[in-house]
């Protein structure tokens, strides 16, 4: 495996680096938290036109990128800079269920998928149930045919960019039982027809998310994305790619929060000297950048992983997230211990990172799950 970005990787990086340093400020990023999408429509159109969105997608659906290292390269630019903007939950994993499996998308599913990389199309995937927990095909909300028609019922949990969102794609169990891989399909929606309540709320990292409800609503049979029933493997691999993104973003705010603990060490004054300049705190930042590494090789083996087959794949994706789950909670903790209190002021760039790096542990999987999923895929 070549640990190195290639050459077009290395600008896409360069890019986004300056780009996000010249304008992510933490002023505006306080200002994002109180807007009511929850994300600014001007970084989200201009991480457009960088070809941000569209380096996450593959060239047969209009992309140019795509693969695990074009997902992670991104994302750790994203978390270095701790931006709120929907990018993972809009792009990676609504843009990898319009990708599909089953062949090339539809026209519909292209069109949106045009837009999504033009940054005209905002989208949430709402999946997750009040009792799915961490279980990936965990379905309770029933999709029931009638005539021409089908007819929606159930409720989803903690729906990012729902509010948003021009559309959902909304996982419902047309057969089987609530934890049964096969019986799912997927279905495209207008969260403003009848039957359909969003109630939002702010997210403690940043941005919105909503309780969606979902009261017998009727639907055309043409809004199924791909084969009725058989939609297990599409939300398997979105999922994948999005947790290989959250682990790159992860580490991305790992940095920044070992960076900013870094300098603040460099610049107080204790005892009329510089406090980096104890033994004792030079050594607790050591293990921090050690802890930094181990996670970025985690994070490079994932990323390099993704295209497998998806045991092979979901098992090194669940060794990435145990592990920067856990290095995670490490810098969070020690950073904050190393600042003192003004590591929790709204006004200093590390309380937010350190909010991001706590609560992304819980997305998908926390470190504890994930190790059981590694011990389950490493024994079947």
């Amino acid at each position: 495996m070549n640990f190195q970005l290639t050459e077009e990787r290395q600008m896409l990086q360069d890019s986004l680096r300056r780009f996000l340093s010249d304008r992510y400020s933490v002023a505006l990023h306080n200002d994002t938290l109180s807007s009511p999408l929850g994300y600014s429509a001007t970084i989200w159109q201009q991480l457009a036109e960088l070809g941000m969105i569209g380096a996450l997608l593959a060239p047969e659906v209009g992309g140019y990128g795509g693969a695990g290292f074009d997902i992670s390269t991104v994302f750790e630019e994203l978390g270095r800079a701790g931006v709120v903007e929907p990018v993972l939950d809009c792009a990676v994993l609504c843009g990898s269920l319009l990708a599909g499996l089953d062949g090339a998308p539809t026209a519909r599913e292209q069109k949106l998928l045009d837009q999504l990389i033009a940054g005209e199309q905002q989208l949430a995937f709402a999946h997750g149930e009040p009792s799915s927990r961490y279980e990936r095909c965990w379905v309770e909300t029933r999709a029931v045919a009638e005539g021409d028609e089908v007819v929606l019922t159930g409720r989803k949990s903690v729906v990012i960019n729902a509010e948003a969102a021009d559309q959902l794609i909304v996982s419902a169990r047309e057969t089987g039982a609530a934890g049964d891989r096969d019986g799912l399909s997927l279905f495209l929606i207008d969260p403003a027809i009848a039957g359909v309540r969003l109630r939002g709320s702010a997210l403690m990292a940043g941005g919105r998310a909503a309780e969606v409800d979902l009261d017998g609503v009727r639907l055309s049979q043409s809004t199924r994305l791909g084969t009725a029933g058989q939609a297990a493997n599409r939300i398997e691999t979105a999922l994948a790619r999005a947790e290989v993104a959250l682990a790159a973003e992860t580490l991305g705010a790992m940095e920044t929060a070992t960076r900013l603990t870094m300098d603040y060490l460099t610049t107080r004054q204790q005892f009329g000297r510089l406090i980096g300049s104890f033994q004792a705190l030079q050594h607790r930042v050591a293990e921090m950048l050690i802890e930094v590494e181990q996670a970025r090789s985690a994070v490079i083996n994932a990323a390099g992983h993704l295209e497998d087959l998806p045991h092979m794949r979901d098992r090194h994706i669940a060794a990435a997230r145990n592990l920067v789950g856990r290095t995670g909670r490490r810098i969070a903790e020690e950073s904050i211990q190393l600042h003192g209190g003004i590591a929790m002021t709204a006004e200093y760039e590390l309380a937010h990172i350190v909010k991001r790096i706590i609560l992304a542990e819980h997305r998908f999987g926390d470190a504890d799950t994930q190790l059981e999923r590694f011990i389950d895929l490493s024994a079947a």
